[in-house]
Parts: structure tokens; C-alpha cells; sequence
């Protein structure tokens, strides 16, 4: 037996995290600690400039826990200290970044909302004010691996989904493609912790608020709607609106969603666990649930992974579909990962659990 040679080395890509102080950033910042092939040299925040990284997010290795926080402007002399750039930004605000990298030929990864819609009508309808980079929109790929592999290996722009969009859509997409049901009658219910609203000081987030307590908010047209009706009208092959109730629940990270719609035929639990399976059953992040299992927050947590069941109500005629995840790991950054893997030419999984 001849001996196995040495694997090669992957060639390290210099990273930048750009707004790494919130919870998306932090999150980012974990999973790219222990990634082999994208290597931190940068982070920033305005408000923490000259801070080390170490006094706000915990547990790195020592060298990036030594990081400076810096307060960098969009521009040319920010382009040229990175490769590969994480926009952990609020919409409206990663826009000018993303033209300036782009303009220098940087792969950007946007977690903001600024590039997930394609029409920038939509953005306005949903964001109240006209977009700052329409010229981009069409280069921007939504970031689901799961639905859009093939576009992302050669992306250089990924707009990260939200987490509402791919607790939905994800369930969704492989129903809507065969026909299943009847596209005018989904409702979808999601339950988030309150991670989701992002690290800010706002009164309904402080923990007296929240605690012992469970709202709904954003109803009945929540921002997320405009990449959700988006993506499923793509499955459907026609226009997609649909009822969506999102709920604040009192836990830091996590996400349980509901969706049902009116079948268009008959079907058996054992037929929709098929559709799932087929879709799904060869994604290493997509974990499809045979009956009785039924998806929870628990056992996603802290990771890239999605939970996702069906059933049929027979008394209603209606599909019901269930998903948990990790609204700031396959919600949002370790997603994001997994997409500039794919753009980097990387196994998908690399750096991910």
C-alpha cells in the first residue's frame, strides 16, 4: 500500500468583519476563529474604535482577542486591508460599504436587508425610503445555499438571508415547486428570541419587558416579507403573498416557525416527509424529521443546522410544516459562512458544525 501524500494547504483569505460589535458581528466572529481558511485581520466599530476585541466578545484565541476595533470610512484604503469582507451593518447603512469593495473587486458577504430583494421597488415598499445601490441588485445572490448553490460558487456579492426568510422558505420551496398546495392560503407563524432585533437599547427589548411576557410585532407587514414572497415566487413560478405573524419569545437565540397552507390533493404524512427527503435528504445542514419528531429551538442551537417536519390535518385540508433554528447561526452568520465558502471555492461545511 503506498503511502497517502501530505494534503495541501488552503491558501488563507484575509477577512474583515465590518460592524463586528453586535450580536450578528460577535457571532460572525466566533465561527471564523475556528474557520482553517478565512484568517481575521479585521474588524470594526464606530463605537468601539481603539477598544481590543477581547473586552467584548469572549473566548477567542489570544491573537484575535488582541484586534483593535477601528472606525473605517467606505472607501479605498479599507478595500485594500482585506479580501473577503462580513457587512454586519442595519440596512441602509452596509449600502455605501458594499460599493466601495465592490468597486475594488472584493467579495462582500451583506447581512443587512440592503441587497436581499432584486426589485428596488420592493425595498422602498418595505424600507420606506429608495434604495442606495440599485446598480447592484442584480449581482447580488440571496445567500440559501440550499436553493441557490450553483449561483453562489461564482458570487463576489451574497446578500445573507434573514431568519424569518429561511426558517420559511426553506420548508416551504420543495412544496410549492411540486404543486402541493394552493399558493393564495399560506400562513406562516414564527416565535424568535430576542437576538433577532439586533444589540441595541430599545425599551420592549430590556429584560423586564420581555421576560415572563410573549408579543407579536411587525404584523401585518413585517420587512422581512419582501425577500420571503421573493423567494417562494421563484419556487412557485408565480407571484407569492402570504399572512405572516412574527412573535418576541423570552429567550436569547432560537427560532420555531409554523407554516400552513390548503392542499391542492390528497396526501399522507408519509408522501410530505418524501418531498422533504428528496429536496433535502443529501444537505448536510438540513435535518428533515420523520413522525412523530417534531422540530425544537433546543436542538439547533449554536449551530448552522435546520430542523424541518411535515403533516397533513386531514380535518382542514391543510399541509402543516414546522422548522427551528438558530436565528443568529443558519439564520444569519454561520449561513453566511457557508455561502462565502461556496463563493471561495471551499467545501460548504468548512468551519461549520
Amino acid at each position: 500500500m503506498e503511502p497517502q501524500g501530505e494534503r495541501p494547504q488552503l491558501q488563507s483569505v484575509r477577512t474583515a468583519v465590518v460592524g463586528a460589535s453586535g450580536y450578528s458581528g460577535q457571532e460572525l466572529l466566533r465561527y471564523l476563529a475556528r474557520h482553517p481558511v478565512f484568517r481575521l485581520c479585521l474588524v470594526t466599530s464606530r463605537q468601539n474604535a481603539g477598544q481590543p476585541l477581547s473586552q467584548f466578545v469572549h473566548g477567542l484565541p489570544r491573537e484575535l482577542g488582541a484586534l483593535i476595533f477601528v472606525d473605517a470610512a467606505p472607501d479605498f484604503a479599507l478595500a485594500e486591508q482585506a479580501d473577503l469582507f462580513f457587512l454586519a451593518m442595519p440596512h441602509g447603512a452596509a449600502a455605501p460599504y458594499v460599493v466601495a469593495l465592490r468597486e475594488a473587486g472584493k467579495t462582500v458577504v451583506d447581512l443587512s436587508a440592503d441587497f436581499r430583494t432584486t426589485d428596488p421597488a420592493i425595498y422602498k415598499e418595505f424600507y420606506d425610503h429608495d434604495h442606495p445601490a440599485p446598480a447592484l441588485l442584480a449581482e447580488a445572490v440571496y445567500g440559501i445555499p440550499e436553493i441557490h448553490r450553483e449561483r453562489l460558487k461564482s458570487a463576489r456579492l451574497i446578500a445573507a438571508p434573514g431568519c424569518f426568510p429561511t426558517s420559511i422558505i426553506l420548508p416551504l420551496a420543495p412544496f410549492l415547486r411540486a404543486g402541493w398546495i394552493e399558493t393564495d392560503s399560506i400562513v406562516a407563524t414564527s416565535l424568535t428570541g430576542v437576538s433577532g432585533a439586533g444589540r441595541k437599547l430599545e425599551l420592549r427589548l430590556l429584560f423586564g419587558e420581555v421576560n415572563d411576557n410573549i408579543y407579536a410585532y411587525g404584523v401585518p407587514k413585517h420587512r422581512h416579507l419582501g425577500e420571503i414572497e421573493q423567494e417562494l415566487s421563484l419556487a412557485a413560478g408565480k407571484k407569492i403573498t402570504i399572512t405572516f405573524a412574527p412573535h418576541l419569545v423570552p429567550i436569547h437565540r432560537g427560532m420555531l416557525s409554523t407554516v400552513t397552507a390548503r392542499l391542492t390533493r390528497p396526501g399522507t404524512d408519509a408522501e410530505c416527509h418524501g418531498v422533504l427527503q428528496e429536496a433535502y435528504g443529501r444537505e448536510h445542514f438540513v435535518e428533515v424529521l420523520p413522525a412523530p419528531a417534531l422540530p425544537e429551538a433546543r436542538q439547533v442551537a449554536n449551530s448552522n443546522r435546520i430542523q424541518i417536519a411535515a403533516r397533513i390535518d386531514d380535518r382542514t385540508n391543510r399541509l402543516m410544516l414546522f422548522s427551528s433554528l438558530d436565528n443568529l447561526g443558519k439564520g444569519n452568520a454561520s449561513q453566511a459562512i457557508q455561502a462565502a465558502n461556496l463563493a471561495s471555492g471551499l467545501d460548504e461545511t468548512l468551519g461549520l458544525i
